[in-house]
């Protein structure tokens, strides 16, 4: 299967989008390209999600990769990523998990539980970009697992920020995306989610 020269990422907001602009090009090989697409929000990508499948469905290079990026918020991980699944087969494209050795279009990747999960994952980035934050955080237990941590992962990265005197009006989503995006190695990484994103942008691009 030819590796992918290109990919199109859809992702729910604004954030995802500049995180993924900051951290992609350290990613991928010099000679590849993307571009990511941000809707407003997960029910306006869920919804729409179809209708921009089929779309891609009548041009896409055999060298283009589709990458669908959705955040589990409340719900199972496994029903969602079967929802996506199933949204794939609806527009006439065919995803990874389904082809098995065949030919594939489509990368479905849930990340758990949103965004700033990742975040989590590699403290020593978030040090890097916002240096009077605790080095102590992944230790305690609330933040030890990036991908279970409950009651809002963004709540709980503002909370962090803000006792040490950053974004005391408000966490800026997009700011802090663009600057951790920078910052963020996979290597370094305890979210499962994450490096399954990063594991699939690998197997889509050589």
């Amino acid at each position: 299967m030819t590796p992918a020269q290109h990919l199109e990422l859809l992702v729910e907001e604004p954030s995802m989008e500049a995180f993924l602009n900051a951290f992609l090009p350290r990613l991928l090989p010099q000679d590849r390209t993307f571009q990511a697409h941000a809707f407003q929000g997960k029910s306006d990508l869920m919804g729409k999600l179809e209708s921009r499948l089929r779309g891609y469905s009548a041009w896409l290079p055999d060298d283009y990769r589709i990458v669908v990026v959705v955040d589990r918020d409340e719900e199972d991980g496994w029903r969602l990523k079967q929802r996506l699944e199933t949204i794939c087969v609806s527009a006439g494209l065919t995803s990874r998990s389904a082809a098995g050795d065949e030919r594939w279009q489509v990368v479905n990747r849930v990340a758990i539980e949103e965004l700033e999960a990742w975040y989590f994952g590699d403290w020593e980035a978030v040090r890097t970009v916002y240096p009077r934050v605790s080095a102590n955080i992944p230790s305690q237990q609330s933040f030890r697992d990036p991908d279970a941590i409950r009651g809002g992962t963004w709540e709980a990265f503002e909370r962090i920020l803000q006792r040490r005197r950053y974004f005391s009006t408000g966490l800026r989503k997009v700011e802090a995306a663009r600057a951790i995006g920078a910052q963020i190695v996979p290597e370094r990484s305890s979210s499962r989610s994450f490096s399954a994103f990063c594991e699939a942008i690998a197997g889509a691009t050589t």
